[in-house]
């Protein structure tokens, strides 16, 4: 009777260590861009040598770390494209202006429903308060709009090389989210498919109307909690990928593991900077860079870690 009673205590511990184990670990993204395709769809016309020059297909990995009460998302390293080249201004102003995630890290707070965004800009490390939503990226059109802007709203200016047929006017961008019935599976988990409609008005080729980009955001509801790869492209749920024309983030795989708090929680030596304050920077910085300071601050932003 003994040998079965500690045979059932083993087993019983066995099942709860292995529940507990399931709130913690680790989930492997990778990021894909295709930098001809993206600026194809934002109305940019390269030059052929413009297109020789671009890498033709860009990389990079992050980890979500999570328990059961918070959570962080990082690179885990340096990007690459697959051709081994630069891409010249074109490739250096979209990395500079990049969107969500490019360089920074993400913590999440589950209890509270936080998230803060930590980076590195002129050798000081900011933390920045943010939200999981659907919105556009802060804007830091420089005024002359020769281009399109990204996916998330950030507009990166295009090198002499380009031309551009849409010309986006003032304004906000306003949002529909479409949900979809069609379902997949990643990485072992049920996904159900939202389309997140971002709507600008825009001049093309001199007739002013409204263009749509779609991006498909895929998210389960079996993880327990609520995390975004972009937090600018939230539905609900944790987001598995995130796939628009010319790049996309998904994950790879998931790693059941112990994770410890220090590994979740943001750096308390960090500097408060809010939005607004943030968005003058950059644009400053911006100015900086499309002036010709390629020697200077404009070409080394980084971020402390992330996407």
């Amino acid at each position: 009777m003994k040998k079965i009673l500690i045979a059932f205590v083993g087993l019983f511990s066995i099942a709860v260590t292995s529940q507990a184990q399931k709130k913690s670990g680790a989930i492997q993204f990778e990021t894909t861009i295709d930098p001809v395709a993206m600026a194809a769809e934002r109305g940019i016309t390269l030059s052929e040598e413009m297109k020789a020059r671009m890498p033709k297909n860009q990389k990079a990995n992050f980890e979500l770390l999570f328990n059961a009460t918070n959570a962080s998302y990082m690179p885990v390293e340096d990007a690459e494209d697959s051709n081994g080249g630069g891409g010249g201004g074109m490739m250096r102003m979209m990395r500079f202006a990049g969107g969500a995630g490019g360089q920074r890290e993400y913590f999440y707070s589950f209890a509270d429903q936080k998230l803060v965004e930590v980076f590195d800009l002129s050798d000081t490390t900011y933390v920045m308060q943010s939200k999981l939503t659907v919105a556009a990226q802060p804007n830091l059109n420089l005024g002359g709009n020769r281009q399109g802007q990204g996916q998330g709203g950030a507009t990166a200016t295009a090198p002499a090389a380009t031309t551009s047929s849409i010309e986006y006017l003032p304004g906000e961008p306003r949002f529909e989210i479409v949900k979809s019935e069609e379902t997949k599976k990643i990485i072992g988990f049920n996904c159900n498919k939202a389309i997140v409609k971002t709507i600008r008005k825009a001049k093309v080729l001199g007739e002013v109307g409204e263009i749509a980009d779609e991006t498909a955001v895929w998210y389960t509801n079996d993880l327990g909690f609520n995390f975004s790869p972009n937090p600018n492209m939230w539905t609900e749920g944790t987001v598995l990928s995130i796939e628009t024309k010319g790049s996309a983030t998904t994950a790879k795989s998931i790693e059941y593991r112990g994770v410890s708090a220090k590994d979740v929680t943001a750096p308390k030596k960090a500097t408060p900077i809010t939005q607004e304050e943030y968005v003058v920077k950059m644009q400053n910085m911006m100015k900086r860079f499309s002036g010709g300071n390629r020697g200077g601050q404009g070409g080394q932003v980084r971020s402390v870690i992330i996407n």
